[in-house]
């Protein structure tokens, strides 16, 4: 795992001016590769390719970047792992291509399979997380890359000068003629999800590469040409129910899927460093950790976080799970002062945005592994492949009762809710009762009204996915006038077509989040969580074997009745007794109404306070504190509206103390969210 980032002018330049900005860029990256910092540079082009190494494959001199490939024609620079990258050396050994290898890299054996099949061949042979800049010496061209599911990112945008890119924006800085500008629909978007999507960056001029995506510039001041070489709506519709090949009863569907999953998880415990796995004692971590048990001949180093709060705590139940599998196991507790600690840290480290607010436990949790190891296997992916979020049960089954129902009749469904709110909502057992027996889920609970108005105004399952997704209905409410979107930006980000035909209602909401949720949030969090303290993490559910073999089952042995993961589970009960696993889902959160309202109370309010909104300039200070003023006093749980807010806040005060604009023109880079 490493930082990759680069700058080219498409102009001849002085080579001590390109190795200073590659060393600026580098400089900025330099926790994604401590181990080595390392500039390559083209004056005849004006280019600058800069690498971080954080040294897993090949120790060596010989797995050092930025790498030439064996003719010199190819220079590149790299992030990731390709899991399979022995089985392409054998295959490109078989064909002649290539068999005098430097060292045992999967760099090494990237750039070989570039130059004997050609780039997209290359990466659709190659299983793995990575982003990488290719430089072609022959035709002067530049590639940009990354990964299927959107594991490693790739930034990248336009200056006055050329063309820069790197793995986080903080780079950015050090291109010559780049300036920092905000996009107010990248803001409006951030309250409304907690995250920046995939479809744009934060700042007007950055855009960021596709996952499964490719772009390559002839011209680093023309527009570039953007492909997909994978693209995961296509697995989808190429494996909807009606063309699914037959895969026998779902016995043999789980024997099989154990002996992929055994497969995938030991190509992904091959390194040359320290090894181990984040295991929370659900259903994803379990099943990992319990195969890599069983591909290793020593015990796994396993880490687990818990908190104070025993309803948001999950570390008793890790612990019981490392016993049974005989794991080398350390967990600790996250307060309310470790909180407080690491919170000034998030706007550096996330470089964007972000509120998701278990990106502090996420956070917490990579620092204690990266005490014993430098690789960790997760069970990130595991939810959006397999089924596991409740809204995958209670949203279709919101939208069934809703679509019964006639439109005039589901408008007054918002005003019933309201009147349920006044009464109680979820402190009210009377209430707690009526929805366990319609089979809602406890936390539907938290928001009566808001179910109300999600059921009045949805015309489609599109709308009920969005309704439960969205933080913010309306981010205007709390922007300053200046910053506020039109009206045609009011949408949220639709990157799944409807049409898809044969799928449940649950496997549309599933590829939902595979294209939005899941690399907009969870892959972020834990990139610039565990990169920030340089360590790399795999996730064996986001391989492209796994996914793939996965949407060729039927929905049935993801999710059968109100039981998600179902394949999973199977195969984890062969590992680990039931009892020890089954319980109601907790995720992966912090107490946060609590905490805002208790021992962060000092923090958000010295951040909400009237006078550094407006100094911000962009969060309008009188709807902030009525939204503040009804949390603090136990009127209402407005949690996740303030976090994002006071995330927001923090992100644009770190920027300012940084010296960097809030607005400029934006730049002109045609594809920018290909």
């Amino acid at each position: 795992m490493c930082g990759i980032a680069g700058y080219w002018a498409g102009v001849a330049s002085d080579l001590d001016g390109l190795d200073t900005v590659g060393r600026a860029m580098a400089a900025a990256l330099r926790h994604r590769g401590p181990d080595q910092q390392t500039v390559w540079c083209d004056p005849a082009a004006g280019l600058s390719l800069a690498h971080c190494r954080l040294s897993i494959l090949d120790l060596s001199a010989e797995g050092a970047q930025p790498m030439r490939s064996a003719t010199g024609r190819y220079v590149i620079v790299y992030n990731g792992e390709i899991y399979n990258h022995l089985e392409i050396r054998a295959a490109l050994a078989a064909e002649g291509a290539a068999d005098n290898w430097r060292g045992h890299s999967d760099t090494e054996t990237l750039l070989a399979a570039i130059e004997a099949w050609g780039t997209e061949r290359a990466l659709k042979a190659s299983a793995g997380m990575f982003a990488f800049a290719l430089w072609d010496r022959e035709r002067a061209s530049l590639t940009l890359a990354r990964d299927r599911m959107g594991e490693k990112p790739l930034y990248f945008g336009a200056t006055d000068r050329g063309l820069a890119f790197a793995s986080e924006p903080k780079a950015f800085a050090g291109a010559p003629g780049f300036s920092f500008g905000l996009d107010p629909e990248a803001v409006a978007e951030f309250l409304r999800l907690s995250c920046v999507t995939e479809a744009r960056s934060i700042h007007a001029g950055i855009g960021k590469v596709a996952p499964g995506g490719m772009v390559t510039f002839s011209d680093p001041r023309r527009p570039h040409e953007a492909r997909q070489y994978w693209s995961f709506e296509e697995v989808v519709r190429d494996r909807a129910p009606a063309r699914r090949a037959p895969q026998g009863d779902f016995t043999s569907q789980s024997r099989h899927f154990e002996a992929l999953l055994t497969e995938v998880v030991g190509s992904q415990m091959i390194s040359d460093v320290p090894l181990g796995s984040f295991l929370s004692g659900g259903i994803d971590s379990s099943l990992v950790t319990a195969l890599m048990m069983a591909n290793s001949p020593r015990p796994v180093r396993t880490f687990s976080v818990g908190f104070a709060d025993a309803d948001f705590d999950e570390s008793v139940h890790a612990g019981e799970v490392a016993r049974h599998l005989g794991t080398d196991h350390t967990a600790f507790t996250v307060t309310e002062a470790d909180a407080l600690a690491v919170i000034p840290d998030l706007p550096r480290i996330y470089d964007e945005p972000f509120a998701d607010s278990s990106q502090i436990p996420t956070l917490l949790l990579c620092r204690k592994a990266r005490e014993h190891v430098t690789v960790a296997l997760s069970g990130d992916g595991g939810d959006e492949v397999f089924g596991g979020y409740n809204r995958y049960l209670f949203g279709p089954r919101l939208w069934s009762r809703a679509a019964r129902l006639p439109v005039p009749i589901r408008r007054r469904v918002r005003g019933a809710a309201g009147l349920l709110h006044r009464f109680g909502g979820s402190r009210n057992p009377v209430l707690r009762r009526a929805f366990a027996a319609a089979r809602l889920p406890a936390s539907a609970l938290g928001d009566i009204e808001r179910i109300g108005g999600i059921v009045s105004d949805a015309e489609c399952l599109a709308d009920i996915y969005f309704g439960i997704v969205r933080i913010f209905d309306d981010p205007n409410a709390v922007l300053a006038p200046s910053w506020q979107s039109a009206p045609a930006l009011a949408g949220l980000p639709h990157p799944l077509h409807d049409d898809l035909p044969g799928l449940a209602p649950a496997e549309w909401m599933m590829a939902m989040d595979s294209v939005s949720y899941l690399p907009s949030d969870i892959l972020v969090k834990v990139d610039r969580a565990a990169m920030s303290t340089s360590l790399e993490t795999r996730a064996p559910y986001l391989d492209v074997r796994v996914v793939e073999a996965a949407w060729n089952l039927p929905v049935s042995s993801r999710i059968e009745g109100s039981v998600g993961k179902r394949i999973l589970r199977d195969i984890l009960y062969r590992h680990v007794p039931p009892e020890l696993i089954e319980r109601p889902k907790q995720g992966f959160a912090i107490p946060l109404d609590r905490w805002l309202r208790d021992e962060l109370h000092d923090w958000a309010a010295a951040l909400l306070h009237p006078d550094r909104l407006r100094a911000a300039g962009v969060l309008a200070p009188a709807p902030v504190q009525a939204l503040w003023q009804e949390h603090r006093t136990g009127q209402a749980n407005h949690g996740k509206k303030l976090w994002n807010i006071v995330m927001l806040q923090g992100w644009l005060e770190h920027r300012a103390s940084e010296g960097e604009p809030l607005r400029s023109p934006p730049l002109e880079l045609a594809g920018v969210a290909s």
